[in-house]
């Protein structure tokens, strides 16, 4: 393989686990600790990955119907996932109350905070734009689907099951949802938002990723990766081996080339998201197990993700 394609790789991924062990060294000199972390990721979570998000897709004026198969594949591909861990997980998970935590960790992938800054540094805006659509879709799936694997392993509802009305309000409360659906009807409409209003939106989008990254990396306890059980094993090839590479398979197989093959991919293979561990906790699962799991694929996620873009674009997939 060329030195380009080298480049190309170690450019999307090496800036991203930078900013991660960035937060890191700050966090051990003390500049940065847990009180920083709750209300930095509150800002990212309730404000400005929404801007970004909803800017994103805001100002993408093209057909809504061609961004429609990327929708669809990010909703089969996700379901597809998520059930395939929920047969597996009675045969690889003998303790009941882990299964759900195994399921989540194997399927939801950090897209909203990775995916996005992945697919930013190696496609630009147009990777920015197509992984908006794509998040449309798993971020909803990522929140209903989990509360159900969860609930249904910690039997916390009537009968084992979850509660509906708990799970329509997780999704009609997600900051994220909230950003992209009001921003549909400016994509689908072309309706022009005024400057003085995008730049100030992109001003607040522009602290979004570095703030999130710093935050990530903080938070990560690199000694849980010592204390790991075969299940958060498991869980980690699950979600940085098994399900980027179904994903991208399906992807290829539809005829996705360029762009949104790459951002499928990267999408696919981000850790395990940092909200696993708080719904598990707060559902009453096994924190620890949850926090190895995110920490298990971070790690992993660096070396997959490169190697998976160093053979696309070898390849000339991407």
């Amino acid at each position: 393989m060329s030195w380009e394609t080298w480049s190309f790789a170690f450019s999307v991924t090496v800036p991203t686990l930078l900013m991660m062990l960035l937060g890191v060294f700050l966090r051990h000199l003390r500049l940065i600790d847990d009180q920083f972390c709750d209300t930095a990721s509150r800002v990212v979570f309730n404000i400005a990955l929404p801007c970004l998000l909803f800017f994103s897709i805001a100002g993408n004026h093209e057909d809504f119907q061609s961004h429609l198969p990327m929708m669809m594949h990010a909703a089969i591909g996700t379901l597809g996932s998520f059930l395939l861990l929920e047969l597996v997980a009675p045969y690889l998970v003998k303790d009941r109350r882990e299964r759900g935590i195994f399921v989540q960790g194997g399927f939801r992938g950090n897209a909203a905070i990775l995916g996005v800054a992945y697919a930013s540094m190696a496609f630009g805006s147009e990777g920015v734009s197509v992984a908006s659509f794509y998040i449309v879709v798993t971020v909803i799936l990522y929140n209903v689907l989990s509360v159900i694997t969860l609930a249904r392993s910690l039997s916390t509802g009537p009968n084992g099951r979850p509660s509906f009305a708990s799970i329509i309000r997780g999704v009609v409360t997600n900051p994220l949802i909230i950003g992209i659906l009001l921003a549909l009807p400016f994509s689908i409409f072309s309706i022009h938002i005024p400057d003085v209003f995008t730049k100030t939106g992109n001003y607040i989008s522009g602290i979004a990723l570095p703030l999130a990254l710093l935050c990530t990396g903080a938070s990560l306890d690199f000694r849980a990766m010592f204390r790991s059980s075969n299940v958060a094993m498991l869980s980690c090839v699950a979600r940085v081996l098994v399900v980027p590479l179904l994903l991208f398979l399906g992807g290829w197989l539809y005829g996705f080339r360029g762009a949104p093959l790459g951002v499928i991919f990267l999408l696919s293979a981000t850790p395990t998201a940092a909200a696993s561990y708080v719904m598990a906790r707060a559902m009453g699962g096994n924190p620890t197990l949850a926090a190895n799991i995110i920490a298990l694929t971070t790690l992993a996620s660096f070396f997959t993700t490169a190697l998976g873009l160093l053979l696309l674009r070898g390849s000339g997939l991407v």
